[in-house]
């Protein structure tokens, strides 16, 4: 065989390497983007314990094919960028923040479609999971409201007690 076919396959095994280890893949459109621009997503997405790459879709193709996954044929075309992310939510939400901080990037990086925990999503199911807080956000939201109840209790009490004196 060829040194070129071992070294596509080897790439296909990364991807579908990187693929089983992510909970969520995003599948982004960037359209003439500037190296500073990108310098910035790679950035985000690296402080996030993401990571941002562009692969050639026939090769990715190939990996999701052999993981049995051939929803995303569609949209393996045209410039795409791929974002392996450990949670469900941060890739999308990333993406939103850095379009939202940095309006020029609206048409430039449009997100395509992802794979979160072995399924299809779409466009519109981005949009949800960049709305969802991360992970720490709704534990602490959880414990402020199992605090709560203890926090009003001591309220009453110290003030029950303050009238007594």
């Amino acid at each position: 065989m060829s040194e070129n076919f071992e070294a596509k396959k080897a790439v296909v095994e990364e991807i579908k390497g990187k693929i089983e280890a992510s909970k969520s893949v995003v599948l982004v459109n960037y359209n003439k983007l500037t190296v500073l621009e990108v310098t910035d997503l790679r950035n985000r997405f690296r402080n996030a314990s993401c990571e941002y790459k562009v692969y050639k879709n026939t090769l990715v193709r190939k990996a999701f094919d052999e993981l049995g996954v051939t929803d995303f044929d569609n949209d393996l075309n045209g410039t795409t960028a791929f974002v392996f992310c450990p949670d469900e939510t941060s890739g999308c939400s990333l993406l939103a923040k850095a379009v939202k901080e940095n309006p020029a990037l609206d048409e430039k990086v449009v997100p395509k479609s992802a794979y979160v925990n072995g399924a299809y999503v779409d466009k519109a199911g981005i949009k949800k999971l960049a709305s969802i807080p991360s992970r720490e956000v709704l534990i602490a939201k959880m414990l402020g409201c199992l605090q709560a109840p203890v926090a009003n209790l001591a309220y009453v009490l110290n003030a029950i007690a303050g009238q007594k004196s």
